[in-house]
């Protein structure tokens, strides 16, 4: 960014609007800090009073935010839970059953009102509107927001650009209620290109347009294909498929300006390595402990399990999982909550396991059970960590394709199973193990799985080689020099940043 951009930019107020819910929140901090570090813009990010309490947190935690958190301010609107039928001081869908989500995803709507409110004092203060209004996908009223106070929105899509794309036309257009076959097309996708209805969460499975995640859906991302332009977490070398077909189908530009990670993740070397975590959580076992069992482990032989921050798998899979495990041999880390049907911030109970499991592989030195949160960067980043069994959550993956590690997908919710098929498909970088939480598991499949994706060799070998090229690229886009320029998503944020300011200075009287 030359000086002149930057001196302008450094008088401007980007306000930021995230969805109430973990994969949500993390990113849009991300995002808030390369903004303010690579151009000086004040960034306000906005949510309910204890989303805002739990960013503070975040921030708190990570020493690599005190130069920029003068410019990073955290705002809460007011939020009551139990005006919309929500439990009290719930402000995120983890703090809600499954069954219950779509109310919190409905109460969003309602931020409308004070979102108001907080501009209109803004603009008094400022003397001016902001920059823009970036927005969650999940968000679309904002760019009627933005319109009435004088400025532009645009959407921000936590996700990839492939996941991204099939999500919205999915939800727009229900292509899997057209037919009865198991296998559909999705508008804006090629004719050759085929979903299954096993990649469906049961929620959208069942939609038929008047449900109430239907009601909720469609008109906000239809909103937001409305926006200025839209913001990606992923890299422009990694998903030339998925971004040839998100641009058509919103038919607006689009910036790769991910991945949204760390900088002490993104440097060409792996090893035992204190990051820090992005989430503000404490971990069930401290990073030194995580790091100290992996260095007693050879290269690229630990599994390492996680299904995220709001995700498990029901009691037979988990039974199974285990089961499967131990016989396996492999080294693993695995991230364990109770199963499906439980109170996933309940205790853990033995009856969950095999019977004296996590005492035997503990002893054998084969698993280290980590109950709730684990210190999922550090164990990605050691050289011991060969792949990654994951529900497919956008934030995992970009962490662990980082790191070169190749996966092993359980696609749970969301967008989760669009990303395994392009995992699978387009990238190669990825076995699908099981989809959701109705799939009959044993530990055979379990057993055969592991022992395709840690073999160095065939396909392991494959995939792991596919998953270091990719690796690279993703540093690479964020580095000020490669090949005499920046990198590609470095470049993205400059191309964003330059554009909101041409078009105001277009504007100014």
């Amino acid at each position: 960014m030359n000086p002149r951009m930057s001196d302008n930019a450094c008088n401007e107020h980007i306000v930021m609007l995230p969805m109430m819910a973990q994969g949500h929140l993390i990113p849009f901090l991300g995002l808030a800090k390369q903004i303010n570090q690579t151009s000086g813009i004040e960034v306000t990010i906005v949510s309910t009073p204890l989303n805002i309490n739990y960013l503070n947190s975040t921030i708190s935690k990570d020493s690599t935010q005190s130069s920029s958190s003068a410019k990073i301010n955290l705002v809460a609107l007011h939020f009551k839970s139990e005006e919309h039928g929500l439990p009290p001081n719930c402000e995120n869908t983890e703090a809600i059953p499954l069954h219950q989500i779509a109310l919190i995803f409905h109460a969003s709507a309602f931020l409308e009102v004070p979102f108001r409110s907080f501009l209109q004092d803004l603009i008094a203060k400022d003397g001016k509107a902001p920059l823009c209004i970036v927005s969650d996908v999940f968000m679309g009223w904002a760019n009627e927001v933005a319109k009435c106070f004088g400025t532009i929105n645009v959407t921000f899509s936590t996700g990839g650009a492939y996941g991204t794309a099939a999500y919205a036309s999915i939800w727009q257009h229900l292509p899997h209620r057209l037919t009865d076959k198991d296998e559909f097309n999705v508008p804006g996708f090629p004719d050759s290109c085929y979903f299954h209805i096993s990649q469906l969460h049961k929620f959208i499975r069942d939609a038929d347009g008047t449900d109430i995640w239907s009601r909720f859906f469609q008109p906000q991302i239809a909103n937001s294909l409305k926006s200025f332009g839209f913001l990606v977490n992923t890299v422009e070398e990694i998903e030339p498929l998925g971004l040839d077909i998100l641009r058509k189908y919103v038919n607006m530009p689009v910036w790769c300006i991910g991945p949204l990670l760390p900088s002490t993740m993104l440097l060409d070397q792996s090893g035992s390595t204190i990051i820090g975590q992005r989430t503000g959580r404490v971990p069930g076992v401290s990073p030194e402990k995580c790091i100290q069992w992996l260095d007693n482990h050879s290269g690229c032989s630990v599994l390492y399990i996680s299904f995220g921050s709001q995700n498990t798998v029901s009691p037979s899979q988990m039974m199974a999982l285990a089961m499967g495990l131990e016989e396996s041999g492999q080294p693993f880390i695995w991230v364990i909550r109770p199963p499906f049907g439980y109170d996933l911030r309940g205790e853990f109970k033995p009856e969950w396991l095999p019977e004296g499991f996590e005492k035997r592989v503990a002893e054998k030195k084969q698993g280290l059970l980590v109950h709730r949160w684990a210190p999922q960067l550090e164990i990605l980043c050691h050289k011991s960590t060969g792949a990654f069994l994951t529900h497919c959550g956008w934030n995992s993956v970009m962490e662990s394709l980082s790191q070169g590690v190749p996966l092993i997908g359980w696609p749970l919710a969301a967008e989760q199973g669009y990303n395994s098929k392009m995992l699978v498909e387009n990238m190669e970088v990825c076995i699908v193990l099981a989809k959701g939480v109705q799939s009959n598991l044993d530990k055979e499949d379990v057993k055969r799985v592991i022992s395709i994706v840690m073999d160095k060799g065939g396909k392991g070998g494959e995939m792991k080689k596919n998953a270091v090229k990719i690796g690279e690229l993703i540093r690479s886009s964020m580095k000020n020099d490669v090949g005499g320029k920046k990198g590609s998503s470095l470049q993205a944020m400059d191309d964003f940043v330059s554009t909101l300011l041409s078009l105001k200075n277009r504007e100014a009287p």
